[in-house]
């Protein structure tokens, strides 16, 4: 890999760290938090590339979302206690190894205790949107977090599009008026005609294509670096988060 970007759900707490380590071996870190909102259609996660880490108004509502997502993981634990699956709080915030705990580190600590046999299936019976343990989270309109984004001088995405269903790809016009600058076109979940449909869409709005794997650690998701993106996507990327900053300077 010759770029990488590192959007973590709701900090820009290892930002530094990764460029620090990335000094002398030819890896380019993009700095990066992926925000989520939510609306009628589910779950939409916008993308913040370039962003300033030590933007006041970032990490004021970053710390906001990081303890309303503990506080759904605390409750999230309870009501699988209660349904006879004893979790320990202290494990599952061992499994986060960070400051940001999700379900993920639920799902987990489920599998190390033997109630289910993967990640998928946790969602799938327990904490999944439709799953009895669920919970919802603090919720962002689109705006917000485009905005949250936009005032960190930073880059909007929206992330993994297609697989976010029809009805949030017809919202792209609509969230291009709020500031959204690209989207995640080069996804694992994405098909040839996913791609082939949101390179079209990103034409037509003036929009940057953007990829990744997704990655959320060695047993979730894709492989790291396994989905191919174009090193155009960064150069221009990079360039839009240029301009974007000699905005703000102005």
């Amino acid at each position: 890999m010759r770029v990488i970007a590192l959007t973590d759900h709701d900090t820009v707490g290892g930002v530094v760290e990764a460029q620090r380590a990335a000094v002398g071996a030819g890896l380019e870190v993009v700095p990066g938090v992926e925000i989520n909102s939510e609306e009628a259609e589910g779950e939409l996660h916008f993308l913040g590339y370039y962003v300033d880490v030590e933007n006041v108004s970032l990490r004021e509502r970053l710390h906001d979302m990081r303890v309303a997502r503990l506080e759904r993981g605390r409750r999230m634990v309870e009501r699988l206690c209660e349904m006879g699956m004893v979790l320990d709080w202290d494990e599952v915030q061992r499994l986060a190894g960070g400051e940001t705990v999700g379900r993920p580190h639920v799902a987990r600590a489920l599998v190390e205790r033997g109630y289910v046999e993967t990640v998928r299936e946790a969602f799938e019976r327990f904490i999944g949107r439709d799953g009895a343990a669920y919970f919802n989270r603090l919720k962002l309109a689109p705006w917000e977090a485009i905005e949250t984004i936009s005032q960190a001088g930073g880059v909007a995405v929206l992330a993994h599009a297609a697989h976010s269903g029809p009805a949030v790809v017809d919202r792209v016009p609509e969230f291009v008026s709020y500031g959204l600058r690209g989207l995640e076109v080069y996804y694992p979940e994405h098909s040839p005609e996913d791609v082939e449909m949101l390179l079209e869409l990103c034409d037509k709005h003036g929009l940057l294509a953007t990829g990744g794997t997704d990655f959320h650690g060695p047993t979730v998701g894709a492989p790291l670096g396994s989905v191919y993106v174009p090193l155009e996507c960064v150069e221009r990327l990079r360039e839009a988060a240029a301009f974007r900053t000699q905005i703000y300077d102005v």
